[in-house]
């Protein structure tokens, strides 16, 4: 049964540490790529920029668009006036009076007419015949026709539109929407290299994290250890109570150190937490953190080709990209003032139509034809802008050639500690084997009786400061190799 109740107590103990996931440098890097905020923002925009380059090739092609309406009006247009109009309507009753009137002077003019019989026959025959309503008739029908209805308006119009030269307006801004998309890819790889870095650096520090606190546990259980020694050798009469404060006293500073270790540790972890996109509750372990010795390996910096690094440093291609961004938009403000030929082509169809009198009937036509606009005078406002323009350019210019110059020195900069770190590893592990050696001989001398326990305690306090300055110079190592690698552009998530 003892053996059944301590399988299952170690079972529940191993339950906790199962749970907590174990972390490489490599899937913390992937896990705050994926997770950063920012970078997603990035990724947003490459789309965009993307999206608007497919959206400036379209300018190359016809624009085609259609247009439609309608008007209700209050009155018609007329062709007619008001008096034509009259006069059309009476014709009629006019041509009869001019008739009876006409027939009056005759017989004035030729009395002997009214005695011819037979021209009387043909008098009165015309009396009986009605000639004006049929010619009223006639002169309204005339008056109807000429009316064009056109209270009730529609048009309709298909235009086409081919650019055929834009003062090489559609070419520049081609060219600037291809270098913004590759300047967004560009600020999103500095993202990332910023991203990767800080994770690094948080890594590491709960790796050193990590180690301070064994090296603080096994420092705090040689003390006790000390501690325990000295109360029996002050009940045996061989140390003093002053010996025994003073190794009490270093008890409880070893008991401080671990405990601000451990909240550093409790802290740092979170913050790796919330850089890898975890919740800062979720127990982790590196995978570094289990290392006992981090033997960092040396890098070689001997031979780094500098044009290399202008070649691979994202903040370098960004600077390069504005700046043939910014030589584009010199064309793009020349262009404004410079001759446009575009071609047009139309068709039109109206109701009423006008093509055979006026119809209430859609008809239309089609047209071709050739737009020219040349600017011609602008009080040198071009001139100025295009200066302007330069001026922009040549900043971007002297901006791209301050970068290289602070890219060189930071590439020097992060070499020479590269080698500084490595050298203080070296100098790190001779120290940390004198105090070993030093801390041996104490102990072996503090059991014999021959030195006392304040000698002891200076080799334990040696011994820590060695071993924390070892960890530290591996820390150190690891994060100038991290330096080294953004400053020539080669930091990136490994495949």
């Amino acid at each position: 049964m003892k053996k059944f109740f301590c399988f299952i107590g170690l079972a529940c103990l191993t339950l906790p540490m199962a749970a907590q996931e174990v972390l490489s440098l490599d899937s913390c890097r992937a896990l705050a790529i994926a997770n950063n905020k920012e970078l997603l923002i990035s990724l947003e925009k490459i789309n965009a920029a993307h999206y608007q380059k497919k959206a400036a090739f379209t300018n190359y092609l016809p624009d085609i668009s259609a247009t439609g309406g309608y008007m209700r009006s209050q009155k018609e247009f007329s062709l007619l006036s008001d008096a034509q109009k009259g006069a059309l309507g009476s014709v009629g009753t006019q041509v009869s009076g001019a008739l009876q009137n006409g027939i009056q002077g005759m017989l004035a003019q030729n009395p002997g007419l009214a005695s011819n019989p037979q021209f009387m026959a043909i008098i009165q025959s015309l009396g009986n015949i009605d000639i004006a309503t049929p010619l009223n008739g006639m002169g309204q029908s005339l008056v109807d026709a000429f009316r064009t209805d056109t209270r009730n308006m529609y048009a309709g119009a298909l235009t086409l539109t081919q650019p055929l030269y834009m003062g090489g307006k559609i070419r520049a801004y081609n060219k600037i929407t291809k270098y913004a998309e590759e300047l967004a890819r560009q600020q999103h790889n500095t993202g990332m290299q910023e991203v990767i870095l800080s994770t690094d650096q948080t890594y590491w520090q709960v790796v050193s994290l990590a180690n301070k606190k064994k090296l603080a546990e096994g420092y705090l259980e040689l003390l006790q250890k000390l501690d325990s020694d000295i109360n029996k050798m002050i009940t045996e009469g061989v140390a003093t109570k002053a010996d025994g404060l003073s190794v009490r006293v270093k008890v409880n500073e070893a008991e401080m150190t671990l405990t601000k270790v451990n909240d550093g540790l409790s802290l740092s972890k979170m913050l790796l937490c919330q850089l890898c996109g975890l919740d800062l509750s979720t127990p982790i372990t590196l995978e570094d953190e289990k290392e006992e010795d981090l033997a960092p390996t040396p890098v070689d910096n001997s031979s780094i080709d500098i044009d290399g690094v202008y070649a691979t440093r994202p903040e370098v291609c960004s600077l390069e990209l504005a700046t043939q961004i910014y030589k584009q938009k010199v064309n793009v403000t020349r262009s404004e003032y410079l001759p446009s030929v575009a071609l047009m082509g139309s068709y039109m169809a109206t109701n009423p139509s006008v093509f055979n009198s006026f119809e209430n009937k859609f008809k239309g036509m089609w047209n071709v034809g050739v737009v020219v606009s040349v600017p011609i005078w602008h009080w040198g406002e071009g001139l100025y802008k295009v200066k302007a323009a330069k001026s922009e350019a040549r900043i971007a210019q002297y901006q791209l050639g301050d970068a290289k110059e602070k890219i060189e020195l930071q590439v020097s900069q992060s070499a020479f500690k590269v080698n500084e770190a490595a050298k203080k590893l070296i100098m790190a592990e001779k120290n940390l084997e004198k105090a070993d050696e030093n801390l041996r001989y104490a102990n072996l001398g503090f059991e014999e009786g021959v030195i006392p326990a304040s000698n002891v305690l200076e080799a334990h306090t040696a011994w820590l400061s060695a071993q924390s300055e070892k960890i530290d110079a591996q820390i150190d190592v690891k994060l100038t190799e991290i330096y080294l690698k953004k400053a020539t552009g080669k930091l990136k998530v490994e495949n």
